[in-house]
């Protein structure tokens, strides 16, 4: 009995020890975080079976048990005394624990989800990584160089024949009712079939090993698809998620300082303001020539390659940015080829008539070039953040850039390009306050996608078209990212001018962008708190 009562007193004093009070602090020191953060991220990725990550509903549900251990770990970081970029370090790990709480309650994209389980990507993301979520093990084509090396052909080779035992997994896990996400998963899954074949043509003669590991993923590719229709007529539920969850998603995993609410508000109030100002320019140059597309090949590739030029010119000769060698060649290797047919989707239809315009907008293709060649000097910055968790910064500041550099004189002498500025940004706020219905679950989404259509001025958005139909798709698969454009913007917008107003007379715009720059690819909320030393309220 003694020794029993003993073995109890010891078990409740070690049950109290345990409590986040009494932890002993993970550690003091920014470096002792960094330490963690790499340790988080080799348990964030599922364990290997054969080769193969298992996304199986026992592996995810026992990731998510040991979740709330990590939490309490990071926690119980003593961070008195930390300098605010130390602190937002913190933050950055906390909204990525965030993320996978709510991927494993709320967004369960291995059992909602045929998409997910898409492993072949031919071209390269303007982002940080691929929009949308992914799993592990996926294969991005472009990184290798074709004609493939021995090396690269081996490496190719054993991963394509992951595919068969990772779209095995697909038949068990999938167990949603989301109807909208399910049908039009259906077709991205078909198109990596295609893709497949395109690579075994790139690779074409290098290797019967690797041409028959890319036969035999068609074959498991095919025949998910097959079971994936199989299964549509059962599947009726809604896709979206709620206006709570959305609201709670947008607050603790990307940081932001909106609700569904609020999102809402501000893109019905860009879609307004955007259509009042393209009716005025429109007025305003009713007299000028209309802006036809370009129609020859050597006009095309001669405007955009002078796009770049005068782009990085006005960025010098401004004083807006401080310009890097690497700009240049990464804005230039982003020109696009010429289609002979016209441009058949609605952001050709801009660069089609004026490609000086949508430049501005591959700002991002700088923030990658910086990413690649300055990485920040913090480790958990000179990753891409998980779950999107980047898109205000990335999406808000590329979008920025287009009506910012149109007031800061960019387009000056070019009234008909200022029109094409103001048809971007209400195509931007149509399409999210679509994408921000679906999530409601008023409306499905070929609703969502006839109300894009609708609103995206002059008819440039083609009903039932590849585009409309992609966005739709992504903004279901990836709460927050359809309104992170105009949301991301607003907010770069508002830090602007708080920035200015703390500087005051020592405010220049060059100090504002390199600033912003300097911070990295992270929510702006988190850049705002270091730019101003002001804490935002909602992080408390």
């Amino acid at each position: 009995m003694r020794s029993l009562i003993l073995l109890l007193a010891v078990l409740t004093l070690s049950a109290c020890s345990s409590g986040e009070d009494a932890r002993v602090p993970e550690g003091t020191r920014h470096d002792q975080l960094v330490s963690f953060y790499g340790q988080w991220r080799v348990f964030h990725a599922p364990p290997l079976n054969d080769g193969v990550y298992d996304h199986s509903a026992a592996s995810m549900a026992a990731r998510h048990a040991a979740l709330p251990e990590w939490q309490a770990r990071l926690a119980s970081f003593d961070t008195t005394g930390w300098t605010v970029p130390e602190q937002v370090d913190w933050h950055l790990i906390r909204a990525e624990m965030n993320g996978l709480d709510f991927d494993s309650r709320v967004m369960k994209p291995w059992a909602n989800n045929p998409a997910w389980y898409v492993q072949v990507w031919m071209s390269q993301s303007d982002t940080p990584e691929h929009e949308g979520p992914l799993p592990y093990g996926f294969i991005d084509i472009w990184k290798y160089d074709f004609p493939l090396s021995p090396e690269d052909t081996a490496e190719l080779e054993a991963r394509i024949r992951t595919i068969p035992g990772y779209l095995a997994q697909a038949s068990t896990n999938l167990t949603g009712n989301k109807r909208d996400l399910w049908r039009m998963g259906i077709e991205v899954v078909r198109a990596q079939n295609r893709d497949l074949e395109r690579v075994r043509q790139m690779a074409d003669g290098v290797s019967p090993i690797l041409s028959e590991a890319i036969s035999e993923a068609q074959d498991a590719t095919l025949e998910l698809v097959e079971w994936l229709e199989s299964e549509l007529p059962s599947k009726d539920g809604a896709s979206g998620i709620g206006t709570e969850d959305y609201t709670w998603y947008l607050k603790n995993v990307h940081l932001s300082p909106f609700s569904w609410e609020d999102e809402l508000q501000v893109m019905e109030r860009e879609l307004a303001r955007s259509y009042t100002a393209l009716r005025l320019e429109e007025n305003n140059n009713r007299l000028l020539p209309a802006q036809l597309p370009i129609d020859n090949a050597a006009d095309f590739d001669r405007l955009q390659n002078q796009a770049v030029t005068d782009f990085l010119d006005f960025f010098h000769s401004r004083n807006i940015v401080d310009v890097k060698p690497y700009m240049d060649p990464a804005l230039r290797a982003r020109v696009r080829g010429f289609n002979p047919d016209g441009p058949e989707q609605f952001f050709a239809q801009v660069v089609f008539r004026d490609p000086i315009v949508m430049q501005t907008h591959w700002y991002h293709w700088i923030d990658l070039a910086r990413m690649r060649d300055e990485p920040h000097a913090s480790p958990v910055r000179s990753n891409p953040l998980l779950y999107n968790i980047w898109d205000s910064r990335s999406e808000g500041l590329a979008t920025a850039m287009e009506e910012m550099m149109m007031h800061a004189g960019f387009i000056d002498g070019r009234p008909r390009s200022r029109e094409l500025v103001w048809i971007l940004v209400a195509q931007r706020a149509a399409r999210a306050i679509a994408g921000l219905q679906m999530h409601a679950n008023t409306w499905t989404l070929q609703e969502a996608s006839d109300y894009a259509v609708e609103w995206t001025p002059r008819g440039w958005m083609t009903p039932n078209g590849q585009l409309v139909g992609f966005e739709q798709h992504l903004y279901l698969q990836q709460p927050g990212y359809g309104s992170s454009y105009l949301a991301g913007k607003a907010q770069i917008e508002r830090l602007l001018a708080e920035y200015q107003h703390v500087q005051g007379a020592s405010f220049t715009v060059r100090n504002f962008f390199d600033r912003l720059s300097d911070s990295g690819q992270i929510p702006v909320s988190l850049i705002q708190w270091e730019m101003t030393g002001q804490r935002p309220p909602h992080l408390d």
